[in-house]
């Protein structure tokens, strides 16, 4: 496509708001290079499909010619940003920000170009700030404004404490646009207020206020809440390539629509084409969402890797046939289900294990398993099974 179409569907597609609309088009339609910011808080290691949204966009400003920089929250992620939290978090040391925040560029660099991505501390200029620095920052701003943000309004209202480190989350936030002079900054729609704390920060600081881009937040396998490990209901980008596409294949009806736009780069008219027909009963969502998990494990590993996912699915979900491999556990020839699934690493505790089996979800050689105090005899070979993806082949010692 054109330069002035690829503007257009960056500015468009999977994307909830743009501030300033008009100023970012013209801005993107001009020689300057803009220098887009991300802020990443690498509280914890793990990056999903929602991630994945707001990767893809910036994965089209590099495409245009303008420049990424990935800020690396290494001061934040010890304070924990308070957005859509009703209590504090935890703050965390400086050896498992670092951590984190290698997984977490391991992860981006499989969507971004790393040779077209400026990578930037906190630490370089916050290491310097004096006592007088945070005094000057923290005057550009007032409790009353902090206040109108819903998640602080709501903690005050309800009398739970918020501590002063996460009123001071948005303004270093803020003041990192100063630092790296950000043009655009992009992030979830949880992040809007603290994205236009930065426009008002650089605006004080003499600078230009940069433009923002939010993209919507991504609904979980669940279909109600968020994408989240915390709601175990997430596709993480560093999934294996069988079981990514598994986890997409289950996905309810419902969520295929967001995740085709959020997700692909498939027009929206053949979506909703595609949508419609389903709902006509022409089209088997099934072959909609394997469609889907084509798409998107090409892209996070690749086509031959998805063809050979798709084979697998069909081979244990379509065929009723049991994967080629599987782990393979050595166990003793008699012993309870719950210690067989702690063995086989399919619980790590024995509640855990107890949970799976009154769900329902475990199978001992084909066999449901419905009494979570039963003792098995394990004679040759057995497969056990928890949920639909997970496979162990167990073997008696011996």
């Amino acid at each position: 496509m054109d330069r002035e179409a690829a503007v257009e569907h960056l500015l468009t597609h999977a994307v909830a708001d743009v501030v300033v609309k008009e100023d970012l088009r013209r801005e993107l339609l001009g020689p300057r290079p803009l220098r887009v910011k991300l802020g990443v808080d690498p509280t914890r290691p793990d990056i999903h499909l929602g991630h994945y949204v707001c990767f893809r966009k910036l994965r089209e400003f590099q495409e245009l010619g303008h420049q990424i920089v990935v800020i690396i929250g290494d001061w934040t992620a010890r304070i924990g940003d308070p957005s859509g939290r009703s209590v504090q978090r935890q703050m965390l040391s400086e050896e498992e920000v670092r951590r984190n925040a290698q997984t977490y560029l391991d992860q981006f660099f499989k969507v971004v170009d790393v040779d077209r991505a400026e990578i930037r501390w906190q630490s370089t200029w916050f290491n310097d700030f004096t006592l007088a620095d945070v005094i000057h920052l923290t005057s550009k701003y007032t409790v009353a404004q902090m206040l109108a943000r819903d998640d602080f309004a709501k903690r005050f209202s309800e009398g739970s404490p918020i501590a002063i480190t996460e009123l001071l989350y948005p303004l270093l936030q803020a003041y990192d646009s100063v630092a790296v002079q950000a043009d655009v900054e992009i992030g979830g729609t949880d992040q809007t207020f603290n994205l236009l704390v930065g426009r008002d920060i650089q605006r004080e600081m003499g600078q230009r206020p940069q433009n923002i881009l939010t993209v919507p937040l991504l609904v979980g396998t669940d279909g109600v809440q968020k994408m989240s490990k915390s709601y175990d209901n997430y596709i993480a980008v560093n999934d294996p390539p069988e079981e990514m596409f598994g986890k997409i294949m289950s996905i309810p009806d419902s969520l295929l629509g967001d995740y085709y736009r959020l997700l692909t780069d498939v027009p929206e008219s053949e979506i909703t084409s595609m949508l419609d027909a389903a709902a006509r009963g022409e089209v088997n969502p099934r072959d909609l969402k394997e469609r889907l998990a084509m798409i998107i494990v090409t892209d996070l590993h690749s086509a031959e890797a998805a063809e050979a996912a798709r084979e697998a699915f069909d081979r244990v979900y379509r065929r009723r046939e049991l994967p080629e491999e599987m782990p393979e556990v050595a166990v003793a020839r008699e012993e309870r289900i719950l210690s067989l699934l702690i063995a086989a690493g399919m619980a790590s505790t024995n509640n855990e294990a107890r949970r799976l089996v009154t769900q329902g979800g475990v199978r001992l050689g084909g066999e449901r398993v419905t009494d979570p105090e039963a003792t098995v005899k394990i004679a040759g070979p057995t497969v056990l099974q928890v949920g639909k993806r997970r496979f162990v082949r167990l073997v008696p010692k011996g």
